[in-house]
């Protein structure tokens, strides 16, 4: 059995494939010559990330495949429904990256209210000239703790999310149409655990009460917060997508921002990724990070070696 992890895929995942007697290759396939390579080198299993897509054409012009595997959550980048009716297994990894995103999220949260993006750029520049100015500027930040984070999408990565705030003393409220109460178990470095209740609210309490909100739902065919939502948000919010591009309007984020309704927000995914617009690259009032919410090494081993788990029991069971 030969698998193609075409978007990469950890030592660790690579190492329990070939225990188990399957040939891995890590070859950067171009997307247009991604059928050809496939049957050419009779490749079984294809693993993607969200660089490489898995669509009809791909899985009607491959008939040795077996199983579609996406080192992530989110699959829109593959035809899953049709790839299944034909038989093929598709399989991700809904877990493994939650606590990394989640964390990225709070580092982008705790340096938006401290204005560390905006002062990790002028102190290179004019921490010599122009300290005390720069002082007075960044001198109005404010804490977490105490405050209220709004959760889009209550699933794993937002209900990890909620157990950083939690831990950082926020109160935490949600919004999710297809979950009506979770309990959050948090674990601490001593053994020691704590069980948290929290009930989903509609989507409008959870605009009008937050301080902060953080966004983790699927991609979707209408934008999830646009200039209606903004409207109904407490002046001065501060908001972070993590999800996907297209789940906020970047349009009217940007004019939140000018009326001074949002005071700041944080994207790690974009609309029209790979190539985000140049007006949120030069906004000032926006943290970014090039779509690197999985991207730590222990949720890349965590990836990969569940997803060799998985496909190890599809095709020798």
């Amino acid at each position: 059995m030969k698998v193609l992890a075409n978007d990469g895929i950890s030592q660790s995942g690579i190492n329990e494939l070939e225990n188990a007697g399957f040939a891995v290759s890590t070859t950067t396939v171009a997307q247009e010559q991604l059928i050809n390579y496939i049957n050419e080198n009779d490749i079984n299993v294809i693993l993607v990330r969200s660089a490489t897509t898995v669509r009809k054409d791909l899985i009607d012009s491959c008939p040795g495949l077996k199983i579609i595997g996406r080192g992530g959550v989110g699959m829109d980048n593959i035809d899953v429904e049709y790839a299944r009716e034909k038989g093929l297994s598709v399989i991700n990894t809904p877990a493994a990256s939650s606590h990394s995103v989640a964390e990225l999220v709070f580092a982008h949260l705790y340096g938006l209210a401290r204005y560390l993006h905006n002062a990790n750029r002028d102190m290179p520049l004019e921490g010599d000239s122009k300290f005390k100015d720069l002082k007075k500027a960044y001198a109005k930040g404010t804490e977490l703790r105490g405050k209220t984070i709004g959760v889009f999408g209550f699933g794993r990565i937002g209900q990890a999310t909620a157990k950083v705030a939690i831990g950082a003393g926020m109160n935490v409220i949600a919004f999710d149409p297809f979950i009506d109460k979770v309990n959050l178990e948090l674990s601490f470095f001593d053994g020691q655990k704590m069980n948290f209740e929290i009930e989903t609210i509609s989507k409008e309490a959870v605009l009008k009460q937050s301080d902060f909100i953080t966004l983790h739902v699927p991609s979707q065919k209408e934008y999830v917060i646009s200039t209606d939502e903004f409207e109904m948000m407490k002046d001065g919010v501060i908001l972070v997508n993590a999800a996907r591009g297209g789940v906020i309007d970047e349009v009217a984020l940007i004019e939140s921002i000018s009326k001074g309704k949002v005071a700041r927000a944080a994207l790690d995914v974009f609309e029209k990724e790979p190539k985000p617009e140049i007006q949120l690259l030069m906004n000032p009032a926006l943290s970014l990070t090039p779509h690197t919410g999985a991207a730590t090494n222990e949720a890349q081993d965590r990836i990969g070696t569940e997803l060799a788990t998985q496909i190890i029991s599809i095709l020798k069971n």
